[in-house]
């Protein structure tokens, strides 16, 4: 199973690929990152052409229920949340991915002792 990637491996590519400082990049990066932050908490959706949309959706209020007291109802509020959309090239490269090597399960390792 690959490992999820991080903001730092992403500046490490940039760097890698530009040669420009690391620092510029992480802030380049950083800069980016807070531009989407900012768009979607004022409830605009973010479209990067091809790789996808993050869109600002508004969930109703409803009654859920605790597991553990089945008898107690629970209001669970109207909330946003962000969905995600992936767009077109990203959708051909998904249809391309080894389904098998992302559904097997990580070793257990043996615990140190």
């Amino acid at each position: 199973m690959p490992s999820n990637l991080t903001k730092r491996e992403i500046v490490l590519e940039i760097y890698g690929k530009t040669g420009f400082p690391q620092k510029e990049v992480q802030q380049t990066v950083q800069m980016a990152l807070d531009i989407i932050l900012n768009a979607l908490s004022q409830g605009r959706n973010v479209e990067l052409r091809n790789f996808g949309v993050l869109e600002v959706q508004v969930r109703k209020s409803r009654i859920g229920r605790n597991p553990n007291r089945p008898e107690t109802d629970v209001v669970i509020p109207t909330r946003a949340v962000v969905k995600f959309k992936a767009g077109k090239i990203l959708k051909a490269r998904l249809k391309r991915l080894d389904l098998d090597l992302l559904s097997k399960k990580p070793p257990i390792r043996p615990s140190e002792g």
